[in-house]
Parts: structure tokens; C-alpha cells; sequence
């Protein structure tokens, strides 16, 4: 684990990377169908799950993969774009070590998901 790895620099990298997604014209529709206004509980549930992700916090229980199974008009186009936002935040705010390991995650989560979308791996 990074010395600089801990839950606040998690908290950052969610809080900015979804005001990026919020503020993205691909990805807000998505979003803001799902969270709607109140998107505090969505955020601490980010948080805790890069927590439990990173630093083997267990601090998150719940169902990614059924909840992501759920939302309408998801593309494949949408996993790129949310990628390359994940991407670009991360590189902002860490080493590119770091960055690196975030990353290797992400891309883990978006084929899993992709594959129970679209039974197949779109993006890597």
C-alpha cells in the first residue's frame, strides 16, 4: 500500500471524479436518472467502496453488479467515457503508480460489468 493511499485521498478522487461525471454531457443522463439530486449517499457509498477496494476496509456491502444490471439506456460508449474521466482524475491527483492500481480496478469493474450488459468485454 501507498504511504499516500488512505481514506481521505479516496474521498477526493470520488467527490472530484463524479463532479466530473456530473458535469460530463455523455454521462449525466445516466447518472442523474439513477441518483437524481441527492447524490451525498451515492458519494459516501463511492467512497466506501474504493475504501474497501483499496485499503480492505470492508467497509462496503451491496450488489454492484445487480445494481449497474438495472439502469436503462447504458452503451458501451458510456464504459469508455467513464473510463477515460476515471483515468484523467486519477492521473490529476496521484503518482502514476498509483494512478495505475485505481485504474487496473476500474478497468477489472467496467469489463465485468460490460460482460453481464453486453456478453462481451468492449473496453479494457
Amino acid at each position: 500500500m501507498h504511504a499516500e493511499l488512505n481514506r481521505a485521498v479516496i474521498a477526493q478522487l470520488v467527490h472530484e471524479f463524479y463532479a466530473d461525471v456530473r458535469r460530463d454531457p455523455e454521462l449525466h443522463t445516466i447518472f442523474d436518472a439513477a441518483i437524481g439530486d441527492d447524490w451525498e449517499p451515492h458519494l459516501a457509498r463511492m467512497v466506501e467502496f474504493w475504501s474497501t477496494v483499496m485499503l480492505a476496509t470492508r467497509e462496503f456491502r451491496g450488489n454492484v453488479y445487480g445494481t449497474h444490471m438495472e439502469l436503462d439506456g447504458v452503451v458501451p460508449d458510456h464504459f469508455r467515457r467513464w473510463l477515460s474521466l476515471f483515468d484523467s482524475t486519477a492521473h490529476r491527483l496521484f503518482t502514476p503508480e498509483l494512478a495505475g492500481e485505481f485504474l487496473l480496478v476500474a478497468r477489472r469493474i467496467a469489463a465485468s460489468l460490460q460482460y453481464g450488459m453486453f456478453n462481451q468485454v468492449l473496453v479494457h
